[in-house]
């Protein structure tokens, strides 16, 4: 206030109304303006900001402002003076060397990147900026020494730092730290982007990459500036779960605790326990590890990224939120510091006067009070970290079972008793496999840390469960061995490893699952969720989710997540339905449930890609804005509500509202039918192209009118003439099952009206009868595995399909006179309907279905068993003579 008075007024004029009487950013620009030489530009500069700093000062002490908005103001004012700077230095440097220009001759600036608190827009009262200087294209001016781009920006860097960290009568503008640069001090000043490109793709440390997460341009072309923040978004965010990352800020944090330790400054409220930086771990923890797969994490504010984590169910919602005010309390400290003198300090005062004006400035009326406050909430903040990023537990050794001789590993397995052998066997085999032989040193000892933990699980079970379960789970190590972040997962999360174990125990078929797909392993972390299969509205809401967090033209990514979502909720349904959650129907309706979500899925990315290259056919008013005039109808499992985990999707496709040879009102029109027919195309490459995690599902075409030699779409009216004019029994049995699953509504209606109209129709039973019996002996001599001993549960005489047949011939014969039954699909609720109008009886009825569901539920064990759908020939002889007495009843021998 002594160097410049009128700041007296202006202060007493923001108390009284509680406004700004200026405009800063106009008040710069005119002072920098008004800059003839570089000391007036250094000289201006100072002055404006000391003018500014003092307001906001004055406006956070009188409560005018919150720790939000006055973090925010500090951060503009460092920004708007780096852009003004550049802008005037630039300019200058440009009048005495030449013009850099880009390769289509526009002239280039430099581009100035802000690091940590700037890039967050959170600098504190006395904050250093973090920059990085870059510029996008190379080249040399065209002046007489040929001077290079890197010597220009050099010069003009060196400017820009001068002019905002030298300390003159007047002060500093902002302190300038260029460490985090490509090379640290050592690495030149300014960087080209060809040269940074390689830098942080071959040789950056992890260090570099956390430092990344705020990087923000804040000065120079705003283009090229964002050229560059598109860049560094994979290097920081990976497409993987990288679990390392607790490792490695467990490092950073025992390095930052040991050096305060050595110094003495334990009441370092940024670096100490419970202080700003820990509340910084603990977001970045998630930040890195998830970011990739969760674009709300991919944001440069700690209390944004604090709250989404709340919301994502990665932190308690209610210790996300006391983060949240615990950092505005500490940030809050921060600035009450740094304001009394303009020093950066972080440590808490030790003479009683200063204590006493620290505690009244943050509206306590002691030191003691104020110094409980801030134990405690740092107390709490330090419990969360700790949790969070855990110290690893005392190592169980594994160096016998991956380095040692093999009579050590003997000795070492000698607890396990007569499994041992076996188990040595299996530990033998994986360490002299080639990819755990490629491990490198890092990968190698969370190996240990995984091998150690996992023998200790292991030592709680049985020696037969403990000799069964080891060499499922090594198969499964080796698998991912080429990712040693998921080691670190295992490593980190004894739960999640229990949880592998558990369902190791239980399925080799959820080991192949997570083995084809790693980033399952994940979903081994909170059991609430892993044995919580979602209801339809909830996929379809994470679906929908996931699509919209990537770009659209990214199709491989695209369908390498909805396989990676796929396989992640099937594990959920194959957990619950091993440990007996969820009953043997409803697991069918999970996966059912599942696939219609996926087929959608894919139908809007195999329409937009169509419709992009071909417009789209003029369809009738009140069609589906979505997908119009276009319907894809389920059969076989599918239809009937009754996938397994192995199902194939048996799909027909048809199209309604537009005349085949409309065309399309894109850049390369194409008659109507030939645009369905590409959408299909385009669909089922979306659904069955092998990937690295698979194939979303088989798709089986066949069930078609014609079948493999018809149309892939149908026009509705067509398909209604074929199916009752010219289907066969088998086809309309086929029906029975049907249903419609994605697509046009209206196509939808029309279906199940002609779905209606064909099985209502009046038939001769007798016809039927024949029909059906040489269709089911025709499947017998194909399909049932007549090996003696062997009860084949899907095709054998009393079977699923038994079952399946005396239902649909129950609804063919009697749907003209009770058209209500034909509502269902599902063979469970037919049988209920068929008791209904008394085609069954209560006995026959109950029978059927218990036998099917037990059946049902024998063919998805085994199927999680990686074991074929049979049983022994003394099993199920019960269901199978009710089954075939039905059969008896009803097929062979009919009432007179």
């Amino acid at each position: 206030m002594k160097k410049d008075p009128s700041l007296v007024s202006v202060l007493r004029s923001l108390g009284e109304r509680g406004c700004r009487v200026y405009d800063p950013d106009d008040a710069l620009r005119k002072c920098v303006g008004e800059a003839a030489d570089r000391d007036a530009l250094a000289r201006a500069l100072r002055q404006w900001r000391n003018r500014e700093m003092a307001i906001i000062a004055w406006q956070d002490i009188s409560g005018q402002l919150g720790i939000d908005e006055v973090l925010a103001r500090i951060s503009h004012t460092a920004e708007a003076a780096i852009r003004a700077a550049l802008s005037w230095l630039f300019e200058d440097t440009c009048r005495r060397w030449g013009v850099p220009r880009r390769s289509d001759g526009s002239a280039q600036n430099l581009v100035v990147l802000g690091m940590g608190k700037l890039g967050g827009r959170e600098l504190n009262f006395s904050s250093d900026v973090d920059l990085i200087f870059a510029y996008l294209e190379d080249g040399e001016l065209s002046d007489r020494n040929a001077t290079t781009y890197a010597e220009f920006y050099t010069r003009l860097a060196r400017a820009l730092v001068q002019v905002l960290d030298a300390v003159t009568e007047d002060g500093f503008v902002f302190r300038v730290d260029l460490r985090l640069r490509p090379f640290g001090d050592s690495g030149p000043l300014v960087v080209s982007f060809d040269s940074c490109e390689r830098y942080y793709q071959a040789q950056a440390r992890d260090w570099e990459r956390y430092a990344m997460v705020k990087v923000r341009a804040v000065g120079g072309d705003p283009e090229d500036g964002a050229e560059f923040e598109r860049f560094f978004q994979p290097f920081v965010y990976r497409r993987y779960l990288d679990y390392r990352v607790f490792g490695e800020l467990r490092s950073l944090k025992g390095k930052i605790v040991a050096e305060l330790r050595r110094k003495d400054r334990g009441d370092n409220i940024k670096l100490g326990p419970g202080g700003i930086r820990e509340i910084e771990f603990i977001g970045q923890a998630f930040q890195l590890i998830r970011g990739g797969r969760h674009v709300g994490l991919q944001d440069r504010s700690i209390l944004v990224v604090l709250e989404r984590a709340g919301q994502l169910g990665l932190l308690d919602r209610e210790a996300a939120s006391f983060l949240c005010e615990a950092y505005r309390f500490l940030r809050k400290v921060e600035n009450r510091l740094q304001e009394y003198e303009d020093k950066q300090t972080h440590d808490l005062p030790t003479s009683p006067e200063r204590r006493e004006l620290l505690a009244y400035s943050m509206g306590f009326d002691c030191w003691d009070g104020f110094g409980d406050e801030l134990e405690r909430i740092r107390r709490r903040v330090h419990g969360i970290f700790s949790e969070v990023i855990a110290e690893p537990s005392p190592q169980v050794t594994a160096e016998p079972m991956l380095d040692g001789s093999e009579a050590e590993l003997a000795l070492a397995l000698a607890g396990f008793g007569g499994a041992a052998d076996a188990m040595a066997d299996a530990l033998v085999k994986f360490r002299a496999s080639a990819p755990i032989r490629r491990l490198g040193t890092g990968a190698m000892g969370e190996l240990h840390r995984v091998i150690g933990k996992l023998l200790a699980e292991l030592g709680h079970l049985g020696a037969a469960d403990a000799a069964a379960i080891l060499p499922r789970v090594l198969r499964l190590l080796e698998s991912i061995a080429g990712r040693g972040v998921y080691f670190s997962l295992l490593a980190e999360n004894p739960a999640a490893l229990s949880q592998l174990v558990k369902l190791a125990a239980a399925s080799p078929w959820i080991m192949r699952l997570i083995s084809s797909a790693p980033i399952l392993l994940d979903e081994l972390l909170d059991p609430r969720t892993l044995y919580s299969p979602l209801t339809r509205e909830a996929l379809a809401r994470e679906a929908d989710i996931l699509v919209g967090s990537l770009a659209p033209e990214d199709e491989e990514q695209l369908m390498l997540r909805l396989r990676q979502f796929k396989a992640a909720h099937q594990l959920r349904i194959a957990a619950a339905d091993i440990m007996k959650v969820i009953p043997v129907m409803v697991v069918s309706d999970y996966l059912t449930d599942l696939a219609e979500v996926m087929i959608e899925r894919a139908l809007r990315l195999a329409w937009r890609a169509t419709a992009a290259r071909h417009g789209v056919p003029p369809v009738e008013t009140g069609a589906s804005p979505d997908f119009p005039g276009f319907g894809v109808i389920a059969y076989g499992k599918l239809g009937g509500i009754e996938l397994g985990y192995g199902s194939d999707l048996d799909l027909v496709f048809l199209y309604d509202g537009v005349a085949s040879d409309a065309v399309t009102d894109g850049p390369r029109p194409v008659s109507a039918a030939e645009f369905y027919a590409r959408v299909i195309q385009r669909l089922v490459s979306l659904l069955t192209t092998e990937m690295l995690g698979g194939a979303l599902y088989e798709v089986d075409l066949r069930l078609r009118p014609s079948g493999s030699s018809g149309l892939l779409v149908s026009k509705v009216d067509a398909y209604e003439n074929y199916q009752l004019q010219r289907a066969w029994t088998w086809e309309r049995q086929a029906l029975v099952r049907a249903r419609f699953v994605a697509g046009d509504p209206q196509v939808g209606a029309r279906f199940d009206a002609i779905r209606r109209a064909v099985l209502c129709t009046e038939r001769d039973s007798r016809q039927v009868r024949l029909d059906i019996l040489a269709m089911r002996e025709k499947m017998r001599e194909s399909l049932m595995d007549r090996r003696p001993g062997v009860f084949d549960l899907k095709q054998g005489v009393g079977g699923i399909a038994d079952i399946e047949f005396i239902v649909q011939f129950g609804v063919l014969v009697s749907a003209a006179k009770h058209c209500e039954i034909t509502r269902w699909t599902d063979t469970v609720r037919l049988l209920e309907s068929l008791l209904t109008i008394h085609f069954l009886t209560p006995e026959q009825a109950d029978r059927l279905r218990r036998a099917y569901c037990d059946y049902r539920g024998e063919v998805h064990r085994l199927a999680l068993q990686e074991m074929p759908a049979l049983a022994s020939s003394s099993e199920f002889t019960e269901h199978r003579m009710a089954v075939q007495a039905a059969w008896k009843h009803i097929i062979e021998t009919p009432a007179p």
